[in-house]
């Protein structure tokens, strides 16, 4: 295979079943919600990341199902949570688990997740899987930290770019990062490959993060399921604003006007999209996503050099990364 979505279709085909199966372990209050949540799921780049780092290092496809079905758990646990604190009550043109369910369920529906994925993990407490465990403890650590500086930034006035990056790179190069690698650690192998792996999910992290916001600004709704200017409308400090923020330009300072209003109305969101792009909020993270794109790519080119690594994957990896960093906005 060598295009992203044929990866994708793959990935679905030999982790759904063994999603299925966790989450068919749950009692039914929280089986069905959850149930529920995953018939909604996105394209599944994180599984998909997570065989394919498997089969880099020439272990079949199987030995990674563990590891992707960990990493979707965390993702949708993250993803449930995310909905209640931006109070969103759609996510890809369906209703979110807690808008249906209610609050309190989409709580503990996240936490079962949460810890459904661990279990997955640990049980076949081999060395690998415990490493693996691990490795996604840190991940997940990173990625709440990211969350936390996120919800922060909503209540400050002043962010740097350098403070949105690492705030990005918590909350979605953390868990990017470790889809790319922990196949490779199920598969025990080299620690320096395995390094690799991460440095390349780490780049392309920020790089989804970036096409991400871009979507989150002006991104079509029947593509993102999202109302248009979501992201305005809730006065993120998304990459895009806080360049536009940053600018030094008339733009900068109306934006910021428009930041300090408790409620931004449909012409205060259009007034908004402008000034972010006359800040150069837009054209800049275009080519931020590009850069960290690069590097990600630079990173398997320097993998394929190494005899244990199997090129014709690496390839794969390289044409998922494009599609995720040349989706749509």
């Amino acid at each position: 295979m060598s295009g992203g979505p044929q990866v994708l279709v793959r990935a679905r085909e030999l982790v759904d079943p063994a999603i299925a199966a966790a989450l068919g372990g749950l009692c039914e209050e929280l089986r069905v919600p959850a149930e529920y949540h995953f018939e909604g799921r996105g394209k599944g780049t994180r599984p998909a990341l997570a065989l394919l780092s498997a089969e880099a290092v020439g272990a079949p496809s199987e030995t990674g199902v563990p590891g992707a079905v960990a990493i979707e758990l965390i993702h949708d646990f993250s993803l449930i949570h995310d909905d209640i604190i931006d109070n969103d009550a759609e996510r890809r043109h369906r209703t979110t688990v807690w808008a249906k369910f209610g609050t309190g369920v989409g709580v503990v529906v996240g936490d079962a997740l949460h810890a459904l994925a661990f279990e997955v993990l640990l049980s076949d407490p081999s060395p690998p899987r415990v490493r693996a465990a691990k490795n996604l403890a840190e991940a997940v650590t990173a990625m709440i930290a990211g969350q936390s500086m996120d919800m922060a930034f909503e209540e400050r006035s002043s962010i740097t770019l350098e403070e949105c990056l690492a705030m990005e790179q918590g909350k979605t190069g953390a868990l990017l990062s470790y889809a790319s690698s922990v196949g490779a650690i199920l598969a025990g192998a080299d620690g320096a490959v395995v390094d690799g792996l991460a440095e390349y999910g780490a780049h392309l992290g920020v790089a989804f993060q970036a096409v991400d916001d871009l979507l989150g600004i002006w991104g079509d709704p029947e593509r993102t399921g999202k109302p248009a200017g979501a992201d305005l409308r809730e006065r993120k400090k998304s990459v895009p604003v806080v360049i536009a923020l940053n600018s030094g330009t008339p733009a900068a300072e109306e934006l910021a006007e428009l930041y300090a209003r408790p409620v931004l109305d449909a012409g205060d969101i259009n007034a908004a999209q402008a000034l972010v792009e006359a800040g150069g909020g837009r054209d800049e993270t275009r080519a931020l996503a590009r850069t960290h794109y690069d590097r990600a790519v630079s990173v398997l080119d320097s993998l394929a050099k190494r005899e244990e690594v199997v090129v014709e994957v690496v390839e794969e990896m390289r044409s998922l990364a494009e599609f995720i960093v040349g989706r749509d906005f």
